[in-house]
């Protein structure tokens, strides 16, 4: 018999892990922050729109280098969650592999939220610019807090498994 996580705490998990990422692609699209220089120009965007601005500004580097950590890299995190949690998934060293994974990226896991962070402090610097968040920055914001504690959830449930 092949043991595996978990069924009930894994379902339970899997929908919190649906939630999270439903909260994730509103956080993308709901407008974060609106800048607003010499009190006269104000621009209101969203962690999408703010990409796509960089890369509509030539900052190709800059773009990729953010929608990665703030876009492709929560997805691949997700992805990987569900793969843990999916029944189908008993085989010990392909768990192992995924758990591996997993703590491989945790360590730039909140990096995107350190990217915002600095974009809110470094505009709020400016003597001639202001920034106001809106609830898109707090949408994200959960869900990135949500996703770590299933992330820990999940791990602690295949380090228990993995001990019995």
């Amino acid at each position: 018999m092949t043991k595996h996580v978990p069924t009930l705490a894994a379902h339970h998990l899997r929908w919190l892990l649906v939630s999270s990422t439903l909260l994730l692609i509103a956080g993308f699209v709901t407008p974060m922050m609106t800048l607003t220089k010499f009190l006269l120009f104000s621009n209101s965007f969203s962690l999408f729109s703010g990409i796509w601005q960089l890369l509509l500004d030539g900052k190709v580097i800059l773009f990729l280098l953010i929608a990665s950590f703030s876009i492709i890299l929560p997805l691949a995190k997700i992805i990987l969650l569900f793969t843990l949690l999916s029944p189908d998934t008993y085989h010990p060293e392909q768990r192992q592999k995924y758990l591996h994974l997993m703590h491989d990226y945790g360590r730039w896991a909140m990096l995107d939220v350190m990217v915002v962070a600095i974009l809110i402090v470094t505009v709020k610097l400016g003597a001639i610019a202001s920034i106001e968040v809106h609830s898109g920055l707090y949408i994200f914001g959960a869900a990135v807090l949500l996703i770590m504690f299933i992330t820990q959830q999940v791990v602690s449930m295949q380090t228990n498994h993995n001990e019995n």
